[in-house]
């Protein structure tokens, strides 16, 4: 429930806190006090526009901000922001266009406020009811009250899956059309990676291979003089070690100490023997091949060429023939594949065509229920010739909401054929069918839809929803405006007096002069003050005869 409210530096507002109160809490005063800058500030705690003619001339900022005794939120469990104390929303607006919003003290983007913010308030300003010109408002409120969610969804989830398959369908007969052609490429393609019988690394091996060829001589020159420094050249070092070692075994005679240095040296004479013939063997190998060369060259100009057409490395070039092989057995059994495409699709159309006629029998099921229920309403609130009916038409074809086409359809003058909304109801009609709508799950003593159960959990605030009316028609719209506040908060601006003697909860909000500057004042009224106040909106000034008036519509009210 909204307890307080303050705002601060907003259009003509300086600085102003109201309080509310449980039930219906009413807002009067003369055209232009600053009633519907109210519902506009707390409108910007819901994510409405906000523009920076709406400071205050000569202020830098301008502050919104309200406090809720709702202590257990779960989307602000999810956010982390405790809660335990209520909730405040709060959003300043600065002259550089800059725009702060807060909860519980807490920054958040202006998302997470609006989301926050119409989980807690309902706003119905003069301009809301609006919605109720779209028709896919309409079927949305048919579906919510019938709680047909659950039949909803397999429709939704069947005409998805569906297009997925219509769109596979007409991608594989696009395919159809070019398959010879592709089938064609493709066999060229793996024919040609198959016949160079490419080998995963054979390129390095190649590079490798052609290096040495290309530096033949320089290879065999080093080889063999190596090969003589270690072997064959007179004084070469394996001469050179066995005369080393016949003089430290004299040496190893006399002292015993020299002992490891001789078997460190037999050691090494016999790996310096395996590196020479090595070596030897190695330097033979160097003979100039020019043929071999150019083998070499074109073998790895064939695996370049492909790697140009087919990816980088042999590695890559195998991947892109297998990749082809795949969609080549693809293509070839494509026949079959749209043939099992189009049977899953005629069932899952069969299945669509089921669920959405089930669909369709429980919204003219709910339409049947609501009709009544709805004229019923309408009467109350002053319709008593009206006629609304619920007209479900048939499509050609189902969508994902199913094979219904659902208008609301209206008719306030006898004699008059119901039409559509948009062309027969007027703004304040549209306003009163709105109420009407609201009120039906609370009249029925069902369980209310979810749209209306949310609804009666949030604070409902009714912006001149009394337009175009007067006298018993205003009586019975705040019957029903008295009955919604019932099960929780609302607030309603009016001009009309039958409806603000109902109030629980009745505020006067006036401009009044102060130094010069205009300044807008809230004061709850109750006894007297309320009186005078409904004899001012009765009469247009308190007299003898409207204080009467006034104290007779307080007493209807009190009882």
């Amino acid at each position: 429930m909204l307890k307080d409210l303050r705002i601060k530096n907003f259009t003509i507002i300086d600085d102003l806190s109201i309080g509310f109160e449980p039930g219906l809490n009413i807002l009067t005063g003369e055209t232009g006090a600053g009633k519907s800058i109210i519902v506009d500030a707390l409108g910007l705690l819901i994510g409405g526009k906000a523009s920076q003619d709406m400071i205050k001339t000569g202020r830098k900022e301008a502050h919104i901000e309200a406090f809720f005794d709702n202590i257990d939120h779960p989307l602000l469990g999810e956010l982390s922001i405790e809660c335990d104390s209520g909730i405040i929303l709060r959003r300043t607006l600065t002259v550089q266009g800059k725009v702060k919003t807060y909860i519980n003290d807490t920054a958040v983007s202006l998302q997470t406020l609006s989301s926050i913010g119409s989980s807690l308030i309902d706003l119905h300003g003069q301009h809301e009811h609006q919605g109720l010109l779209k028709k896919d408002s309409h079927m949305s409120f048919i579906d919510n009250y019938g709680n047909l969610a659950g039949s909803l969804a397999p429709v939704q989830v069947l005409h998805n899956e569906i297009a997925a398959l219509k769109n596979a369908a007409a991608a594989m007969k696009e395919r159809m059309r070019e398959r010879a052609q592709r089938i064609e490429f493709l066999r060229f393609q793996i024919s040609e990676i198959d016949s160079s019988r490419l080998k995963d690394g054979e390129k390095a091996v190649i590079e490798e291979e052609r290096s040495i060829l290309l530096n033949l001589s320089k290879l065999k020159e080093s080889s063999e003089v190596a090969y003589e420094l270690l072997y064959e050249a007179e004084g070469s070092c394996i001469e050179k070690l066995g005369r080393a070692k016949s003089k430290i075994g004299d040496i190893s005679q006399i002292d015993r100490d020299a002992a490891d240095i001789l078997r460190n040296l037999e050691s090494a004479i016999p790996l310096i023997e395996e590196a020479s013939m090595m070596l030897r063997n190695l330097k033979e190998t160097y003979d100039i091949d020019p043929q071999k060369l150019g083998e070499l060259d074109e073998r790895l100009e064939v695996i370049k060429r492909l790697e140009r057409k087919y990816g980088e490395g042999e590695r890559g070039i195998l991947m892109f023939r297998n990749r082809a092989a795949e969609e080549l057995e693809n293509l070839e059994r494509i026949e079959e594949q749209l043939e099992s495409l189009e049977s899953t699709l005629e069932s899952k159309h069969a299945f669509l065509a089921s669920v959405a006629e089930e669909l369709s029998e429980k919204r003219h099921a709910v339409a049947q229920k609501l009709e009544p229920m709805i004229m019923g309403e309408l009467k109350e609130l002053g319709f008593q010739k009206a006629v609304f009916v619920i007209d479900i038409k048939k499509k050609d074809y189902i969508t994902a909401t199913g094979l219904d086409d659902v208008e609301f359809l209206f008719s306030a003058n006898p004699g008059e054929p119901p039409r559509a909304l948009s062309k027969v109801a007027s703004g304040g009609e549209l306003s009163r069918i709105m109420l009407a709508l609201k009120c039906i799950g609370i009249k029925s003593g069902a369980e209310p839809p979810p749209e209306i159960a949310e609804s009666l959990n949030r604070t409902l605030i009714f912006d001149e929803v009394d337009a175009g009316i007067g006298g018993v028609t205003a009586r019975h719209v705040g019957k029903r405006l008295k009955k919604i506040a019932e099960s929780g908060q609302v607030l309603c601006i009016t001009h009309l007096p039958q409806i603000a003697a109902l109030a629980a909860h009745h505020l006067k909000v006036a401009k009044v002069m102060d130094e010069n500057m205009v300044v807008v004042d809230v004061t709850t009224l109750s006894g007297k003050e309320q009186l005078d106040e409904i004899a001012r909106m009765l009469s247009g000034r308190i007299t003898e005869g409207s204080i009467k008036h006034a104290g007779e519509l307080l007493g209807l009210a009190n009882k």
